[in-house]
């Protein structure tokens, strides 16, 4: 889930949906302060792993995405399909509409359009400054915001609010820091990533509340909104890929990386359908 949200084009949101741990994780942040205990240990270890991907595997990512895209590419997008199927046992078939239908184009068709989209990239250091502050503040809102919400990629969004370089570079440095001594290095990056943390844990906090009333009480409307949003993201990963120099080994490789995360989304999804079935007896 840390890896794709730091993947422009691939939606933290849908992984989780595709690992069927969507619901669970939805209800653990809106309960949160209700039932702290039993939330915060289902939340963290899913916490943790979130930061290690975004921290210490985004730069592993984007070297495959750098140097071998298309199979890469698949790779997310078998992870994406392999969890299609329970999403399709959540929608009641008896109770699917033509509102229901036509919100499951309208939202396709945005994840297209964003994917179509010209980013922009800034990648200029931040000079500290209140007005700054709150403005990484509402851009960690919007993108922690998109983050859960299945098929939208945050990584996407900040590239197109022109965040997206400064943010990971930040992260970079930190990190840099951290490992190498160099504390003021380490401290400085905290001035981008301290108020767009703050705005990340109000934004995942607001849409979750949201979300968890929208299911409770427009459980076919959402799920098929969320099934649009699911469907269109490999659409999206695919017209972000870069196709350049792509031979039949390519090709093969990519079909197989395919066959692989669309089998271990699969499993994944299954194993944590089961776990929450036992959580709920």
């Amino acid at each position: 889930i840390g890896v794709a949200n730091v993947i422009p084009g691939v939606s933290g949101g849908t992984m989780m949906v595709s690992m069927g741990v969507y619901d669970t994780l939805i209800g653990c942040v809106t309960g949160l302060f209700k039932q702290f205990g039993k939330s915060l240990k289902t939340l963290l270890p899913y916490v943790i792993g979130a930061l290690i991907g975004i921290v210490a595997l985004a730069s592993v990512l984007t070297f495959l995405f750098d140097n071998y895209p298309l199979p890469t590419s698949t790779a997310f997008i078998g992870l994406i399909l392999g969890g299609v199927a329970p999403l399709l046992k959540r929608i009641d078939r008896k109770k699917t509409n033509a509102f229901s239908m036509l919100l499951f184009i309208l939202f396709l068709a945005l994840i297209i359009v964003m994917a179509v989209m010209k980013p922009v990239e800034a990648g200029d250091a931040v000079e500290f400054s209140w007005i700054h502050a709150l403005l990484l503040l509402a851009v960690g809102v919007v993108a922690s915001a998109t983050m859960i919400i299945p098929g939208v990629s945050g990584s996407m969004v900040l590239m197109l609010l022109g965040y997206y370089r400064t943010v990971l570079d930040s992260i970079t440095h930190l990190k840099d820091g951290l490992l190498g001594g160099n504390m003021a290095l380490a401290v400085q990056q905290l001035k981008v990533l301290v108020p767009f943390g703050i705005g990340v844990l109000i934004g995942i906090y607001a849409v979750a509340k949201l979300i968890e009333w929208l299911l409770k009480r427009y459980p076919v409307y959402t799920y098929s909104a969320i099934l649009g949003l699911v469907v269109a993201s490999p659409v999206a990963v695919l017209l972000r890929c870069d196709m350049t120099g792509v031979t039949p080994l390519i090709v093969l490789i990519s079909l197989a990386t395919f066959i692989a995360g669309y089998a271990g989304s699969a499993w994944l999804a299954r194993r944590s359908d089961k776990e929450v079935k036992t959580l709920n007896e």
